[in-house]
């Protein structure tokens, strides 16, 4: 089996809840996206959406120009081999954004799911049938919204919250506190806090984290900068509450290794889109799985993607939770069938072929403003 063609679909959608408070110092945006289709000699398609940031342009023209010449006339099933190549690859000039090779890698899986005649899951290991999930919040006007959101997600059946705070430190306290009131000491629903590196120094770092084990949060994630290493190597030491990291830190399960090895977090972070794909997640995963951690797949943000993720949250053990991106109208952009979550807060991954994802193709041709 060879690959004949790619195409890649640049894609642009307004989506009115994504206000520029919401993505807390960003100007309000277009939801930009590609839809990458990788194609066969023997007929079997692979797709995947793919996360391009403030321009679809760029992240078009990135993949266009070094990732579609490199799997061009592969064999879509020698994912192991392109993984290595392309890292000698990407070191000549190419040196692509961390997001770049995930949907490429995303198409080969759901090509093998198809050939295989199994959900992704399935290929991959199966280790459970649903995940428990948690909600993620977007930025919210007032410490009180934090507090009624949690409480709504709660009554709903879902598993936990992960407050994205104000920047403000006491604003974020009041968000954090106010939450914890309205949930009291539910040992069933977990509390996480998320302020996104919105601290500055380990000592503010320090100081909130010390309110957090106050309130029984289940885990700090990101609180500096992934590449702190120093700071968050403190952090992980002083604290009793686990430190989460090494979402955005480039160099997927590599960089990741260090992280284990060095002591900078309790749990680490990997993701379908910003990792290089599945093969990335599932490496990562194994890696932390033999030194006793917990790698917690990061929500991939648009609903294909997260499709994705859900399926190798269900292939691997130590992986506690899903997570689901608040507003829900973020999970139905450009496919038909988003993530199931019943009454009990457990994803359900679909049980079609490959990634199982029943694509809208009008709603995708509405968005495409270019082709490559």
């Amino acid at each position: 089996m060879k690959i004949t063609d790619i195409e890649i679909r640049l894609c642009k959608h307004e989506e009115e809840v994504m206000s520029a408070a919401e993505l807390r110092d960003s100007h309000k945006s277009d939801l930009n996206f590609l839809i990458i289709t990788l194609k066969t000699d023997e007929g079997i398609d692979g797709v995947s959406m793919g996360f391009a940031g403030m321009g679809a342009e760029m992240a078009g023209s990135i993949a266009a120009q070094s990732l579609k010449p490199f799997f061009l006339g592969k064999d879509p099933l020698a994912r192991e081999k392109h993984w290595h190549e392309f890292r000698r690859y990407e070191r000549h000039w190419h040196l692509t954004p961390i997001y770049s090779y995930g949907p490429f890698d995303i198409a080969l899986w759901d090509i093998a799911g198809k050939l295989a005649g199994l959900p992704l899951y399935k290929l991959l290991g199966h280790y459970r049938d649903k995940a428990p999930t948690y909600v993620s919040s977007l930025y919210l006007d007032t410490p009180q919204d934090y507090a009624d959101q949690a409480l709504q997600f709660r009554r709903q059946g879902f598993h936990g919250y992960k407050l994205h705070p104000p920047g403000d430190y006491h604003e974020a306290l009041a968000a954090y506190r106010l939450c914890r009131e309205v949930i009291g000491d539910d040992p069933h629903f977990k509390l996480m806090a998320d302020p996104v590196t919105a601290h500055t120094y380990y000592e503010e770092a320090l100081r909130m984290g010390r309110e957090l084990e106050k309130l029984d949060y289940y885990w700090f994630e990101e609180p500096l900068y992934d590449v702190d290493f120093q700071g968050l190597r403190k952090l992980t030491r002083d604290l009793d509450i686990p430190i989460c990291g090494t979402e955005v830190l480039a160099g997927s399960h590599y960089s990741t290794a260090e992280c284990i090895a060095s002591g900078v977090v309790d749990i680490v972070r990997s993701d379908v889109s910003w990792k290089g794909g599945v093969t990335a997640v599932m490496k990562t995963a194994h890696l932390a799985e033999a030194f006793g951690m917990r790698c917690e797949v990061h929500t991939a943000i648009y609903p294909a993607l997260e499709i994705v993720n859900l399926h190798c949250c269900c292939a691997i053990a130590n992986c506690e939770f899903f997570e689901a991106l608040y507003p829900g109208s973020l999970m139905e952009l450009g496919i038909k069938n988003p993530i199931q979550i019943d009454a009990d807060g457990y994803a359900h991954p679909p049980a079609g072929a490959g990634t199982g994802i029943e694509w809208d193709w009008d709603f995708i041709e509405d968005a495409t403003v270019a082709l490559m």
